[in-house]
Parts: structure tokens; sequence; C-alpha cells
């Protein structure tokens, strides 16, 4: 299972639909991690899961969302309800209650993949306003179907790899 995951758009219609038009024959789902700034009816975000960012228009998306894709569960919020800055632990809490495998958020607009009591944290950064990086990124995530992951981050305008910001997680033990 491949996904494709954006967040903080921050209104950039052009970038967003080019990025996901890239991407959208390669992967399996594509998730949008809040602050797209766009309302729920506009024609780029039909068929992406996405979630209400701090940004966003109160109420046009919900604040987060459990997905199944081909049998791996995953969830998606913006990170902000979950004080994301500081810690992952409340999203960590709410990624076991909903049994996510892996959890994605955005808000810190930091690219990062890390592994915590067999879940999968994912933000891709920021698609229009990178604060920790100087690429805006956006990242693919793959399952195997021996159950490891690889999570491959790309910097938007060339659509190339970051390479030293690729992740490996093992299979769930």
């Amino acid at each position: 299972m491949k996904a494709l995951l954006i967040s903080d758009s921050h209104g950039s219609e052009v970038e967003l639909k080019e990025v996901i038009d890239r991407c959208r024959g390669e992967v399996d789902a594509v998730f949008h991690c809040g602050d797209s700034e766009l309302s729920q009816s506009s024609p780029i975000l039909q068929g992406v899961h996405t979630v209400q960012g701090n940004v966003d228009k109160p109420g046009e998306f919900p604040e987060d969302t459990a997905v199944d894709i081909k049998g791996i569960r995953i969830l998606v919020t913006h990170g902000h309800l979950y004080n994301i800055k500081m810690t992952h632990i409340p999203l960590s809490y709410r990624a076991e209650e909903k049994a996510a495998r892996m959890a994605c958020f955005g808000h810190s607009h930091h690219p990062t993949a890390f592994e915590d009591h067999g879940i999968i944290f994912v933000n891709p950064g920021s698609l229009m306003q990178p604060r920790t990086r100087p690429e805006p990124t956006y990242a693919i995530t793959e399952f195997t179907k021996d159950g490891a992951v690889e999570v491959r981050f790309y910097e938007r305008t060339t659509g190339e790899e970051v390479e030293d910001l690729r992740a490996s997680f093992a299979e769930k033990s």
C-alpha cells in the first residue's frame, strides 16, 4: 500500500494540484494533513482524505480521520489539537485508540518520520512554507507485503527525493 501525504499547502491550489497529479497514479490514497485553506468542495481535494487545520475554515473538514487502505489503518490529523509541536504523546494515545498503524500530521511544517510503540508517525512537512529545512516537501509512504514501511520525502518543485529524510521501519512485532 502506498500513500501520498501532503500538509500545510496554505491555499496554493496550483502547487497542490501539481503534486497530486504527479503522484496520483502511483499511490493507493492521498491524504492532506490540514491547513489546505480550501473548501471541501474544491475539485483539487476530490478523492483526497483531508482534515481540519488550525487556519482552515472551522467545520469544513473533520478534526481527524482513521481510514483503512488495503488493510492498513491510517490516522490523519493536523496536530494542533494534540500539541504536536511539543510532544507526540497525545497523538500516540489517539493513534492507539484508533488502532492505527500510521499517524500522519502536519502543523509544525517539519518533515519527519519515526516509530514509537509500533506506530509510524509521519509529518510530510509543508508544501508551501518550510520552516526547519529550505525545501518544501511532501511524503510517500509504502507498506510492503512483509509489513515493513518505507517513508520517502520529496521536494515539491522538482519531485526529487530528499534522501537524507528517508526512513525505513521493520514489520510491526
